[in-house]
C-alpha cells in the first residue's frame, strides 16, 4: 500500500504540474491546475472526516446486532451446518483435526460479514494445516483451496459496505445484499473449481497420515489465536449431511428470488435484520440490550479508527482526479469495459480491490460521495457490490501464508484472482439486471 499511495500522489502532482506549466487551466476562468489540486486535497480531507463521523452510528448499529447473533450462537450453528460439506471439500484433512474446526469458524464469520472475527480463525487454520504439511514452505492442496475460498466466500451480510452506503445518504443501503450474495456465490464456485482443477498441474507434497496425530495445540500456542474446544468439536457435533444440503439449496434458491424480487425485498432487509437477530437472541436467552451495547462500542471504535485511512486514500484519489491523471488513464480502458457494464468510474475500484482493501474502500467512498454518481446509481450499486463480494487477495495471501512461512504458494494466486474476476463479472451481471 505504501507504493500505491506514493505512486498515486506522485502521478497527480506531476500531471498537475505539467498542466500548470504547459497546458494551462482546464477552462477559461478556472483556477490554475496546482491551485485546484491543493483545493481538492483540503476538500477530500474534510469529506473523509465527515464520512467517518456519519459512519459511527451505522457501524455501531450493525456491530451491535452482530454481537447479539454471536452471543446467541449463530456462528456455531453455521459452523455445524458447514462441517459435512467441508469434510468433502478437504478429504486430506481429518474431520476431527483442529484445522477443520478453525476453517469452519473462519468461513462462518465471513458469511456473516465479521471480517475481524474471521482473521484469527483463518490464521489458526493455516497453522494447523501446516502441521499436516510434510513439505514445510510449500502450500498443500488444502491450504490453497482454503485460501481461495477465503478470498471469495459467500457473504450474506456485507455490514461494512451497508454502513458506508447509509452514511453516504443512500435511500436503499441494504440494496446490495442480494447482489453481493449472487456475486459471492459466483466467485466461491469459481474458486473451488479452479483450485481443484489446477492442483493437478502443480506438484504437491503428499500428506503424511501420521501428521494427523500431532499435538493439536500447535508448536507455539501463544502465537496462535485462541479457539475453544467446543469450537473444534469433532464430526459428531455436526448436523446431518441432509441439513447441509438443504442449507446449500436454500442459498442457491435465493438467486432467482434476487433476480425477480431483489428490489422489492431490499427495503425490508434492515428492519427485518434487526427484528430477526434480536428475536433470535431472545429465544437463545441472550441479554440482548447488554450484548447490543457491547457490540455498539466496538462499532464506535472501528468507525473512528478508520479515519486516518480514509483521509489518506480519499486525499490521494481526490488529487488523482483533480490533476486530470485519472481521466487520462481510465478513459481509454473505460471505452473497452463500458459496453460490458463496467463504466470508467468503477474501473479503478475493480483494479484496486485485489491489491488494497483500504484503498478500494476509499475509492468506493469517493465514488458514492460524488454528487454526479451517488450511492443509488448503477455505478454506486456496482462498486458497493464489488467491495462486498471480493477480497484483498494479495493481503490475504501475504498474511495467511506469512503466518506459516509458506513461500511456494503454487496455484493459490491464480485460483484467487480467477475468483476475483468471477466476483466482478457476477457483480456486473446482477447489477445490470436489477439496476441497469
Amino acid at each position: 500500500m505504501n507504493g500505491i499511495f506514493f505512486a498515486i500522489v506522485a502521478v497527480a502532482v506531476a500531471a498537475a504540474g505539467y498542466r500548470q506549466l504547459v497546458v494551462g487551466p482546464a477552462a477559461p476562468g478556472a483556477p490554475p491546475p496546482m491551485e485546484a489540486l491543493g483545493a481538492a486535497m483540503i476538500e477530500a480531507a474534510k469529506g473523509a472526516v465527515e464520512l467517518a463521523i456519519g459512519l459511527v452510528g451505522v457501524m455501531a448499529l450493525f456491530l451491535g446486532l452482530m454481537k447479539v447473533a454471536e452471543a446467541g450462537g449463530l456462528l456455531a450453528i453455521i459452523a455445524r451446518t458447514l462441517r459435512p460439506l467441508m469434510v468433502r471439500l478437504f478429504p486430506e484433512v481429518p474431520a476431527a483435526h483442529p484445522a477443520m474446526g478453525a476453517m469452519i469458524l473462519n468461513l462462518s464469520a465471513n458469511v456473516l460479514g465479521l471480517g475481524n472475527a474471521a482473521t484469527p480463525f483463518g490464521i489458526r487454520a493455516m497453522q494447523e494445516l501446516d502441521r499436516l504439511n510434510p513439505a514445510k514452505g510449500t502450500a498443500t492442496n488444502a491450504m490453497v483451496l482454503f485460501l481461495a475460498i477465503n478470498t471469495s466466500s459467500v457473504t450474506l451480510l456485507p455490514t461494512g459496505v451497508i454502513a458506508l452506503r447509509a452514511a453516504a445518504g443512500s435511500a436503499d443501503p441494504a440494496g446490495i445484499v442480494p447482489t453481493t450474495l449472487f456475486a459471492t456465490i459466483c466467485s466461491t464456485a469459481v474458486a473451488i473449481v479452479m483450485a481443484k482443477l489446477l492442483e493437478r498441474r502443480w506438484s504437491a507434497p503428499a500428506v503424511a497420515e501420521s501428521a494427523a496425530d500431532d499435538d493439536p495445540a500447535g508448536s507455539d500456542p501463544a502465537a496462535a489465536p485462541s479457539v475453544s474446544p467446543a469450537d473444534l468439536a469433532g464430526p459428531s457435533d455436526a448436523y446431518p449431511a441432509w441439513v447441509s444440503v438443504l442449507a446449500l439449496a436454500a442459498v442457491f434458491a435465493l438467486i432467482p428470488l434476487t433476480l425477480l424480487w431483489g428490489r422489492a425485498i431490499a427495503p425490508w432487509i434492515i428492519p427485518g435484520l434487526m427484528a430477526g437477530l434480536l428475536g433470535f437472541g431472545v429465544l437463545r436467552g441472550v441479554k440482548v440490550y447488554e450484548s447490543f451495547v457491547e457490540g455498539a462500542k466496538d462499532g464506535f471504535t472501528v468507525a473512528l479508527r478508520i479515519i486516518p485511512y480514509l483521509v489518506a486514500i480519499l486525499v490521494a484519489v481526490g488529487m488523482f482526479r483533480a490533476s486530470g491523471a485519472m481521466e487520462a488513464v481510465i478513459a481509454p480502458l473505460g471505452a473497452l469495459t463500458g459496453p460490458l457494464g463496467l463504466p470508467a468510474e468503477a474501473l479503478p475500484m475493480a483494479l484496486l480491490r485485489p491489491l488494497s482493501g483500504s484503498g478500494a474502500y476509499g475509492v468506493m467512498a469517493a465514488i458514492i460521495q460524488d454528487p454526479a454518481i451517488g450511492p443509488d446509481s448503477y455505478t454506486g450499486y456496482l462498486v458497493s457490490t464489488i467491495q462486498g463480494s471480493t477480497e484483498t487477495t494479495f493481503y490475504v495471501l501475504a498474511v495467511y501464508f506469512g503466518a506459516v512461512q509458506v513461500k511456494r504458494i503454487r496455484h493459490a494466486l491464480v485460483a484467487a484472482l480467477a475468483a476475483d474476476a468471477a466476483g466482478i463479472a457476477g457483480s456486473v451481471v446482477i447489477c445490470a439486471v436489477l439496476f441497469g
